[in-house]
């Protein structure tokens, strides 16, 4: 009665999912569900499965078995990646996916009308009212109104992270996965994303996958630990810290615990 009563109010529930690849199990019958308009941090090691966790979700992998429901009613498998997209799922991936030669207000502009044929028709296309109301908000959200017509390759590194983040938030998913957001960023920047993220999240879920644990620590209302494909522990970042396995596993390769 429980689990049912906790999957009624998930946005995303994977139920015994597994991925194997040759024998090697990324997921191994993963039990994994995130709320309506919470932030979930998942961290592991290497190999752990997060990237994998993501693919599933997005259309990307398909599992050997198990479950995925959206919005408590939608099974994802079997769906093609732009069908997710449209059913309401964004994401971030790692490495920012921008055009460079373009201004950030036309990459913004682009994610919204990405159903047209080609970059420049596209761009061609006068703007509605509407639209252009909804990129200067945008802007706004993701701190880069300084910067819109300047050229995309030009922004730093968190600032191409930012204005992809926008990009796809434009499209009004509500789940947003995002990998590893802060990786090559300096401090402010980081901070920054941090409290971007936080501001996203009153409007929507989000799921974030993360190496830098002092960046956990800034973001994280719920830490979801996977090893070998599992959940091995969930909870509070101080939960999470004082878990006697996530120490072990973590030994040696990052600070969890101070």
């Amino acid at each position: 009665m429980t689990e049912q009563k906790s999957f009624q109010n998930s946005i995303i529930y994977l139920d015994a999912v597994t991925v194997d690849y040759d024998g090697f199990k990324a997921l191994n019958q993963l039990t994994f569900m995130v709320n309506y308009k919470e932030l979930r941090v998942v961290i592991g090691p290497n190999g752990a499965g997060k990237t994998t966790l993501l693919d599933v979700i997005c259309g990307k992998t398909k599992p050997a078995a198990g479950r995925v429901v959206f919005g408590q009613d939608k099974e994802l498998i079997g769906k093609q990646a732009d069908e997710i997209v449209k059913l309401g799922i964004g994401r971030k991936f790692q490495a920012p996916s921008i055009y460079g030669n373009l201004t950030v207000w036309e990459n913004l502009d682009l994610s919204l009308k990405r159903n047209s044929k080609g970059v420049f028709p596209t761009l061609l296309g006068k703007s509605t009212a509407e639209e252009r109301e909804r990129i200067a908000q945008n802007l706004e959200t993701i701190n880069l109104k300084d910067y819109a017509h300047t050229r995309a390759g030009s922004l730093s590194h968190g600032q191409k992270q930012w204005l992809e983040i926008g990009m796809v938030i434009l499209l009004e998913p509500s789940l947003l996965l995002v990998d590893e957001p802060v990786a090559g960023m300096t401090d402010k920047e980081t901070e920054q994303t941090g409290r971007l993220l936080q501001s996203l999240a009153e409007q929507r879920a989000i799921v974030v996958i993360e190496h830098d644990m002092d960046f956990v620590r800034q973001i994280a209302r719920t830490v979801t630990v996977l090893h070998e494909g599992t959940v091995i522990c969930e909870g509070t970042v101080e939960k999470v810290q004082a878990d006697d396995r996530v120490r072990e596993i973590y030994l040696g390769r990052q600070k969890v615990a101070h």
